[in-house]
């Protein structure tokens, strides 16, 4: 009876203890970007969210920082409040899945729903805003391990697209990449001159019909890459060239916008970029085998092979889910794959100086 009395008071002690387990605070910013400065209608005050991690404000260190980078029409806020980013973070730290990291997810939402960190005379700079302005943001502001090696991108389908090609564009600023599922990385499948996306679009006549839900979401994705790549001024209502037009059964490829396309397309940035990506110490792409999106599945192979045949190490891996069943569960993507990796990637301790280091071997002598 005692020893049961024993167990019974102890109990309370144990929920209470794991009750007050440490949790990572978050924070949202807003940055007001020049590198967004456009004329597209495109808001250059964006807004950031940031994951300190637990016992951020009781100590001094330093963290490095992966940059999260969220899909087509998804956005920062959601990261948190939809997929629950910051108590998978608390988890996967509890559980030594990865060290304390700082984690930032910038909002790239716009009027189409997506920017495609890209570049965009029309729309802004979100490749610059992202890789140079943010990244200075976050290292002037939050104690992080200022440095490429302790600096890692990564994201799910636009934002997978996103992070490989900003870890192509900026091999000083990031070390390593991740991408989850990357959506776009060539014209095939459904966003090839035979699918149904570019055909779609043509029919579509009002940014509302467009963005409303979900019906058009594949039309919707090539307006906005074609607001990033290839903008024109001149030509209302979405003010962008598509590699593609139609007319009856016929497809009328324009060969000049077509070429702007595959030069954003990283599939094909891979030649011109091939000394940057051997610069990265870790590359990896996932997809699910079950993918709705035909397109993932076939790029990520050819991506795949594209590096293979140029000799540059990276992982590449199927596994049994759709574009994002396996993503934040307690068996998914990222808590068991995506954070390990960069667990095992990232610098965690700040390297110190050479004058700390010669007066250390000077003692020593």
């Amino acid at each position: 009876m005692k020893k049961l009395f024993f167990l019974l008071s102890f109990i309370p002690g144990i929920c209470l203890g794991q009750a007050q387990e440490p949790k990572g605070k978050v924070i949202v910013e807003r940055i007001n970007s020049p590198a967004l400065k456009n004329t597209g209608g495109e808001n250059q005050v964006r807004r950031v969210t940031i994951y300190l991690p637990p016992n951020y404000d009781q100590t001094t260190n330093r963290y490095p920082v992966i940059y999260y980078l969220h899909g087509f029409t998804w956005n920062d806020s959601l990261q948190i409040a939809s997929d629950h980013f910051d108590q998978l973070l608390d988890k996967a730290i509890t559980d030594g899945k990865i060290k304390p990291v700082i984690v930032v997810m910038p909002d790239q939402y716009t009027q189409y729903r997506g920017s495609f960190y890209t570049n965009s005379s029309l729309t802004g700079k979100w490749a610059d805003f992202t890789a140079k302005e943010l990244v200075n943001y976050i290292d002037g502001r939050y104690r992080t391990l200022p440095d490429r090696e302790s600096r890692g991108i990564t994201g799910h389908s636009m934002g997978g697209y996103g992070a490989i090609k900003l870890g192509m564009l900026f091999p000083d600023v990031f070390t390593s990449v991740y991408a989850l599922s990357p959506g776009a990385l060539a014209l095939f499948e459904e966003f090839g001159a035979d699918g149904p996306a570019f055909r779609r679009a043509q029919s579509i006549t009002s940014r509302e019909e467009l963005i409303t839900g979900y019906n058009e979401f594949l039309a919707n994705i090539v307006v906005a890459m074609g607001r990033a790549y290839t903008p024109n001024a001149s030509k209302p209502p979405f003010y962008c060239d598509l590699p593609f037009t139609y007319k009856g059964d016929s497809v009328i490829v324009n060969e000049k916008v077509l070429e702007v396309w595959n030069r954003n397309s990283p599939l094909y940035m891979v030649d011109r970029y091939a000394a940057n990506i051997r610069k990265l110490k870790a590359l990896k792409l996932d997809w699910g085998r079950n993918e709705e999106f035909a397109i993932v599945p076939v790029t990520s192979k050819m991506f795949s092979k594209k590096l293979e045949s140029l000799g540059i190490n990276h992982y590449a891996e199927e596994y049994i889910g759709t574009h994002g069943n396996k993503l934040w569960t307690e068996d998914g993507r990222a808590l068991n794959d995506m954070l390990p990796f960069f667990d095992t990637y990232l610098r965690f301790e700040e390297l110190k100086s050479k004058t700390t280091r010669s007066s250390k071997k000077s003692k020593k002598k």
